[in-house]
């Protein structure tokens, strides 16, 4: 059977697009990306994505031995799944993006962006979302869910941690459950809206969506993959329609956002050093940026700081601060 990844990072699409094993069916629907179906009625349209930032390779290795084994018959396949490598480009240039970040783009906001591969795909992989949630649908599966895989551009913390997209409706007890049973360290609520790729499918399909944030950016081979073992087996239980496995450890902690940095000038300064872990708390009154006409501090007792990044683009996020929520 072919190899998701190999196939991808070489650009050679599979023989055939399409295939049937005794267990499944398949379709490759383009660079990066399988569908694959039981051969019964389920209730689970599921999609699993990773590598929208190229060189963040610990989730696509995770995400591409489980493939493996579905294709194998090695593990049962009890959801529809639609499989995603998002940044093929970036992926084999081990490079977080080629022109700009593709998870600023989703919901239509690659307008507001230069034409690049990472526009055009963006606007591929809003349209096949959109395809394999209809096709679900028509064939019987009530339930939406997205987990997009990543890792951080920095140590952190919390080593597993989890962002959940603003939605004006409440989050499924279901997917929260999976989330604490999945090993995370920290889960973390959006305030408002934005561009990422779990954001899109949740406000256009409704779907039970997370960004999933695993360790550090490494190239490809030097990942420790098995500090991931907990969140390995809940991806199993979740294609294999399973209870996910009994959390171990502490409690999950639950933080929400307060603040977004936003670097809007040029003179921007962000005032966190550039060893800071994700998760660093800074006290009430701190600066923790400037730029003309205007001053970030902390505001609460103790804020801490995630994804710091004085070097984003005019008009991007280049922090959020967070407090633990009530």
């Amino acid at each position: 059977m072919f190899d998701v990844l190999a196939q991808t990072l070489e650009g050679r699409p599979p023989l055939n697009p399409v295939g049937q094993l005794p267990h499944l069916d398949w379709q490759w629907h383009g660079e990066g990306v399988l569908e694959l179906s039981p051969r019964h009625a389920c209730e689970k349209a599921v999609v699993i994505s990773a590598g929208v930032h190229g060189n963040e390779t610990a989730p696509i290795e995770l995400l591409n031995q489980l493939v493996a084994e579905l294709l194998a018959g090695s593990r049962p396949l009890n959801v529809r799944l639609l499989v995603v490598l998002g940044n093929p480009p970036s992926m084999r240039a081990n490079k977080r993006y080629l022109h700009a970040d593709m998870n600023r783009m989703f919901g239509g906001r690659h307008a507001r962006f230069d034409v690049s591969d990472e526009t055009v795909r963006a606007q591929e992989l809003e349209q096949l979302l959109a395809e394999f949630y209809h096709n679900a649908s028509a064939a019987g599966a009530t339930q939406r869910f997205h987990y997009d895989l990543h890792t951080a551009i920095r140590g952190s913390l919390h080593l597993r941690f989890g962002l959940l997209p603003f939605q004006p409706r409440p989050y499924s007890a279901e997917m929260l459950h999976w989330l604490e049973q999945a090993g995370l360290d920290a889960l973390v609520y959006h305030r408002s809206p934005g561009g990422t790729f779990t954001h899109f499918s949740s406000e256009v399909f409704q779907a039970e969506s997370c960004t999933l944030e695993l360790g550090k950016a490494l190239p490809f081979g030097h990942n420790e993959l098995s500090q991931f073992r907990q969140i390995r087996q809940a991806l199993e239980a979740l294609v294999s329609d399973l209870a996910p496995p009994q959390r171990r450890g502490e409690s999950l902690k639950h933080y929400q956002v307060v603040q977004d940095i936003i670097r809007e000038q040029p003179d921007f300064v962000l005032n966190i050093s550039p060893e800071a872990l994700n998760f660093t708390a800074y006290p009430q009154g701190y600066i923790l940026a400037e730029q003309s006409g205007k001053i970030y501090r902390v505001e609460h007792a103790e804020e801490v700081v995630l994804f710091p990044n004085p070097n984003v683009a005019l008009g991007l996020r280049a922090g959020l601060m967070l407090t633990l929520k009530d």
